[in-house]
């Protein structure tokens, strides 16, 4: 089982979000419809980017790298990189 690193946006709000889940696809459609309070004004929210990691406390170790780099040049870079 893998484990990923994920990165939202939302129009609305003009804001990145960053997280870790197991599905991507499942936790993407918590954060649209509601069921995470912390994005629930965000909605819609799209996929922007994510990394594959094999442990959770990998993926975890990385999504806290991210969030302390408090950047949104630096996940902009990211996502950008990605393609």
């Amino acid at each position: 089982m893998s484990y990923k690193v994920y990165i939202l946006f939302s129009k609305k709000l003009d804001k990145y979000y960053t997280g870790s889940c197991e599905d991507t696809s499942v936790r993407l459609n918590d954060h649209n419809t509601g069921r995470a309070i912390s994005t629930k004004s965000g909605s819609p929210w799209v996929l922007k980017y994510f990394e594959e990691y094999s442990t959770r406390s990998e993926a975890m170790k990385r999504e806290n790298e991210i969030k302390k780099k408090k950047s949104r040049k630096y996940i902009e870079w990211l996502i950008g990189s990605s393609g």
